[in-house]
């Protein structure tokens, strides 16, 4: 038997051309080539991925995603192959598999480089090509716009269409692909009458004796849909002596456009709250919205090769927490009131696993006398939004928030908090389907309701 000389053993993992030449994905916001090689297919991160549970395929894991971009970047497999976009947008970029990994992978960053270089390549269908221009490049670059697009909406719930519509399950009747606006319409939870935005002043005096100068991210969807519990966050942050100052200006953090390629608006987003939270001498900057806390405390490493904000960028990052970070990292002022009910916890993905955030929003939680906080079953797992993943990819998305609903019954809870918009909305449809008795609040609202001495948290999920 004659022996292959040396360097040219059979491998199961192939190792493609030769390293002098690799990656053939290299502009700044490709994937992390010697990242993705530090996979040792080792396969922890296929007990905690939601898509590899859902569709037990190698291809659906992480592992599997990360030989595909090596595949890419070592010329097996090209670039505009529509399998390898379609795996990419399969991830829910949920991070679980960042957290139990041994090696280090940092497989979400992967699949966003990922995208972000199909994209460049990519020439898509002229109605994905409309959408995603006047989502990304219009509607999101102005807060104004996020509100002005909330409007219809706001009509629609008031006029009573909404309820007709569910009622008569109308839009479930569409053919084919039509259908997709019966699961938007879904998500669609009870919106407020008016933006917070609208409604606050920019600077907020502090409750007694000023302790902390903070600038609130008032993250889109917090503004136009959540603003009750942005409001929460309002009023506990000056329950606890801080200034609040909410830049009416603040553009969206630039959380959609990462998750789909657009690096360039993400930069420019970065730029604009660099540029108008630089203006004041703020002590810490708290967002309520874990999605607009992770993506913003990346600015720094976004920016650091930008000599006008490299340093500002840097420091705006060192300065971002979530809102459980700030309230358990400060004395907090005792509660008055008691909130007597059986709570459960879903943790959003964007909190736990891209910001290691998990004992902070727990120990919140239990601040609030009265509250009997009930761990559930698989708390760290995906609930199936990730971002408009639920939108894209509805039949998985389903499942996945099925399995999380089944777990939060199973707790008894009475109501399931968690501090994510997405997930916010997720929940909310997924409790209207699988347990009407549940509600789905932010944390913060319930230590806001034993602040106001308030027994029934506000913000219960909607049945309309």
């Amino acid at each position: 038997m004659q022996i292959p000389p040396t360097g040219t053993e059979q491998s199961s993992i192939p190792l493609g051309i030769r390293p002098a030449t690799l990656p053939l994905m290299n502009t700044p916001d490709s994937p992390d080539y010697q990242n993705a090689l530090a996979c040792i297919r080792c396969g922890l991160c296929l007990s905690v991925c939601p898509t590899y549970a859902t569709d037990r395929l190698e291809v659906q894991s992480p592992r599997g995603r990360v030989a595909l971009i090596r595949a890419v970047d070592e010329g097996r497999l090209p670039l505009e192959s529509p399998g390898f976009r379609d795996h990419m947008y399969h991830c829910l970029d949920c991070r679980a598999c960042e957290t139990i990994c041994p090696s280090g992978v940092k497989v979400g960053e992967l699949v966003l480089g990922a995208r972000a270089e199909i994209e460049k390549q990519r020439r898509p269908g002229f109605i994905e090509w409309a959408i995603k221009k006047v989502a990304l490049e219009w509607v999101l670059m102005s807060p104004e716009r996020v509100e002005i697009v909330t409007i219809p909406l706001r009509l629609y719930q008031q006029l009573g269409l909404q309820w007709l519509v569910r009622k008569t399950r109308l839009l479930h009747r569409l053919p084919g692909p039509f259908k997709r606006l019966a699961v938007m319409e879904e998500l669609l939870p009870k919106l407020p009458g008016r933006p917070l935005r609208s409604i606050i002043d920019e600077v907020t005096p502090a409750k007694g004796e000023r302790t902390y100068q903070i600038g609130f991210f008032l993250g889109c969807v917090m503004n136009v849909v959540f603003a009750e519990s942005s409001q929460s966050t309002l009023n506990v942050l000056v329950e606890n002596g801080c200034e609040v100052v909410t830049p009416k200006a603040q553009k969206c953090c630039g959380a959609p456009h990462a998750g789909e390629g657009d690096f360039k608006g993400l930069r420019e987003l970065a730029r604009q709250n660099v540029d108008l939270f630089s203006k004041w001498d703020l002590d810490y900057i708290v967002a309520d919205c874990a999605a607009c806390s992770a993506e913003t405390k990346k600015y720094g490493e976004l920016l650091h090769d930008e000599p006008e904000y490299a340093e500002r960028a840097k420091a705006f990052s060192s300065k971002v927490r979530d809102i459980s970070e700030f309230l358990t990292m400060i004395p907090l002022r005792q509660p008055k009131g008691e909130i007597n009910k059986r709570v459960t916890y879903h943790e959003a993905c964007h909190l736990c696993h891209a910001q290691g955030v998990t004992k902070e929003p727990r120990k919140m939680i239990e601040s609030v006398p009265g509250v009997e906080l009930v761990e559930m079953n698989e708390a760290d797992w995906c609930c199936g939004s990730a971002g408009v993943y639920n939108l894209t990819h509805p039949e998985r998305a389903e499942k996945i928030l099925e399995r999380k609903m089944g777990n939060a019954t199973a707790t008894g809870a009475e109501i399931v908090v968690t501090g994510n918009p997405g997930c916010l909305m997720q929940l909310e449809a997924g409790a209207r389907r699988y347990n009407k008795n549940t509600k789905v609040l932010h944390p913060v609202q319930l230590l806001d309701a034993a602040y106001q001495g308030v027994e029934e948290p506000a913000g219960a999920t909607r049945r309309t």
